[in-house]
């Protein structure tokens, strides 16, 4: 089959996929879904300049439209068409697996350093060679062979009500599983990649024996049976069926700029902590992009992949979607800026796969439901 027409029947499967998944899936899968369709239509210079500079084609559980404006710069930029499949995390891994050598992904792109370092492990990816892309990425947000890295960061802090907490009772993760905070603490359920990696976290900086303690103090604190996504957690303290929750940063940022007022509301009634800064730092987590195994564009996806690293990309991400830059050259929003500086935990995040089925296991001697 020719590469022309191998690029056609893959356009076709893409715009097939794009309506079947345009709803998307709600944030309790491993990425948050963006509520609007992206549209795969190509521009003039893209039409012109595609057969020429090639296709680079991505498997994403990212679902924001301003990621498919950044494709659509790196294509008036490069040349380069971007071919976009989206699907939840867990899903494209398992496709990528079936589809094997016969895969026509050059790229995939997921939340959670986790479920990138279980596609690494499954030997879903291949390592890359990139001067940008190691000058661009911190050493603990790639994978240590360079099979991944980190484009977004999100802090998973504590969310406190205005009207019932002051902040100066906050200090540590350790610290909500305190009498003070019995039937007072709101969070998911325990198999949420986010809090599988935070507990991941926590077996690493303090061993499993403290972590299993931690979960089981966290279980005699909720306030109610672990429920719903992030934004439920907020809604839930701002209703009273608790005082403070565990979210990440992205949001609490996306339910400030949300179209829905009582979203707005909810937001604006919640304060933003950044927990164990005097001791361990704050838990933060990524999404990350990885060259698969069997790139059939591997040149045109490194190029991709450090365009999205760049300073320009970093901002974008930024400004549009609430998230840290992953590049320290690029400074965030104003939004993420206003809840001030944070120390973060200075871990390498391939501990937060390596200790993911150890963290699932605590959950489960926790009680953690």
């Amino acid at each position: 089959m020719s590469r022309t027409l191998k690029a056609m029947l893959f356009a076709l499967m893409v715009l097939a996929l794009a309506v079947v998944t345009a709803c998307g899936a709600d944030d309790s899968a491993v990425a948050e879904p963006e509520e609007t369709e992206v549209e795969q239509g190509e521009s003039e210079v893209a039409e012109e300049t595609t057969e020429e500079a090639g296709v680079v084609n991505l498997y994403t559980s990212r679902h924001y439209e301003s990621d498919q404006e950044l494709y659509d710069l790196f294509t008036e930029q490069t040349g380069i068409q971007v071919n976009v499949v989206e699907g939840k995390g867990d899903e494209l891994m398992e496709r990528l697996n079936i589809e094997g050598e016969n895969t026509e992904a050059d790229l995939f792109i997921t939340s959670d350093a986790g479920n990138l370092y279980v596609a690494s492990e499954s030997g879903l990816l291949q390592p890359v060679e990139s001067e940008v892309l190691t000058a661009n990425i911190p050493e603990k947000l790639r994978d240590v062979d360079n099979e991944w890295f980190g484009l977004t960061k999100r802090a998973r802090v504590i969310v406190y009500a205005k009207d019932r907490v002051d902040p100066s009772e906050l200090s540590t993760y350790e610290a909500l599983t305190e009498a003070d905070w019995e039937g007072r603490v709101t969070v998911r359920e325990s198999n949420n990649m986010y809090n599988i990696s935070l507990l991941a976290s926590l077996i690493e900086l303090n061993g499993e024996e403290e972590a299993l303690e931690w979960a089981k103090g966290i279980v005699n604190n909720q306030s109610r049976d672990p429920q719903g996504n992030d934004r439920d957690q907020a809604k839930a303290i701002v209703a009273g069926e608790g005082d403070v929750a565990i979210m990440n940063t992205y949001y609490i940022g996306t339910m400030l700029n949300s179209e829905d007022a009582e979203e707005v509301k909810v937001a604006e009634s919640v304060g933003v902590f950044f927990p164990n800064q005097e001791t361990t730092g704050t838990h933060i987590n990524i999404s990350g992009v990885a060259l698969t195994k069997h790139a059939g564009n591997k040149e045109n996806a490194i190029k991709l992949m450090e365009f999205l690293s760049s300073e320009e990309a970093q901002g974008a991400y930024s400004a549009a979607n609430n998230e840290y830059p992953a590049n320290p050259n690029v400074e965030p929003n104003d939004l993420l800026k206003s809840w001030g500086e944070f120390k973060e935990q200075d871990i390498d995040l391939s501990v937060l796969g390596e200790n993911q089925q150890q963290a699932i296991k605590l959950f489960d001697q926790a009680g953690w439901k």
